[in-house]
C-alpha cells in the first residue's frame, strides 16, 4: 500500500515525499532573510527573538503565530520580535483584534524601510529596539504619605517591552491627523530610532526617562 501511493517508510531508509522546510529558507513575508540579522547588545540577546535556535523557531513567514505567550512568566520573550511589534500596533479599544490589519501595516512599513535605507528591515527593527529601550528609570519609594523617587536599573525584558511600546506609540501619534499613513510613520520611526536620531519619538522619550532617573540617583 505504501509503495503504491509513493510514500516511503522512514524506517526503511527511503526519503520522505514531503521534505521539511529548512529554517535557513524561512523569510519574513517571503522577502526578508533572518540569516544575517545580528543582536549587537549581548544583554538583550535572549529577549529579542529573531534567530532560529534549537529550542524555538523564531524565524517565521508571517508575524502571526497564534502562540499562547501569556500562559507563563517570561514566555513572551520567546515571541518573534516582529510579532511583538505587530501586536503592539493593536492598542486602544478600536484597534483590538485587528491583527491582519497590523500585519499589513508592518509589511508595508518594512518595504518602505528597505527602499529608504537599503538595509534588511528586520535588522533595522532590532537596532531600533536596542536603541529605544531605556536603561534606567525612577520609581516611587515610601509610605505613609512620604514618597520619594529612586533611580533603578531596568531589566532586559522591560527594556524590550518599553522600546516596542514607545516605537509603536510614536508611529501612532505621528500618523494621527496627518496625510502620511501609519506604515510610513512606522518606517520613519524605526529608521530614526535605529540611527539613534532625536527625531524619533522613542529616542526622545528614552532620553527623558533616563534624565529623570539621573536626577533622582
Amino acid at each position: 500500500m505504501a509503495e503504491d501511493e509513493g510514500y516511503a517508510d522512514p524506517n526503511a531508509g527511503g526519503v520522505a515525499v514531503d521534505e521539511p522546510v529548512l529554517l535557513a529558507d524561512v523569510k519574513l513575508f517571503g522577502k526578508w532573510s533572518y540569516d544575517d540579522v545580528e543582536v549587537p547588545d549581548i544583554s538583550l540577546e535572549d529577549y529579542i527573538s529573531v534567530k532560529p535556535s534549537s529550542r524555538a523557531k523564531y524565524a517565521v513567514f508571517v508575524p502571526h503565530t497564534a502562540g499562547r505567550y501569556q500562559k507563563k512568566r517570561f514566555r513572551k520573550a520567546q515571541c518573534p520580535i516582529v510579532e511583538r511589534l505587530t501586536t503592539s500596533l493593536m492598542m486602544h479599544g478600536r484597534n483590538n483584534g485587528k491583527k491582519l490589519l497590523a500585519v499589513r501595516i508592518v509589511k508595508h512599513a518594512f518595504d518602505l524601510i528597505h527602499l529608504l535605507s537599503d538595509q534588511n528591515p528586520i535588522q533595522v527593527l532590532v537596532n531600533a529596539v536596542i536603541n529605544a529601550g531605556p536603561r534606567e528609570d525612577a520609581t516611587r519609594i515610601g509610605s505613609a504619605g512620604v514618597v520619594r523617587r529612586q533611580a533603578v536599573d531596568i531589566s532586559p525584558l522591560r527594556r524590550v517591552n518599553q522600546a516596542i511600546y514607545l516605537l509603536t506609540t510614536g508611529a501612532r501619534e505621528a500618523s494621527f491627523r496627518n496625510i502620511k499613513t501609519i506604515a510610513e510613520c512606522l518606517a520613519d520611526e524605526l529608521i530614526n530610532a535605529s540611527k539613534g536620531s532625536s527625531n524619533s519619538y522613542a529616542i526622545k522619550k528614552k532620553d527623558e526617562i533616563e534624565r529623570v532617573a539621573k536626577a533622582n540617583r
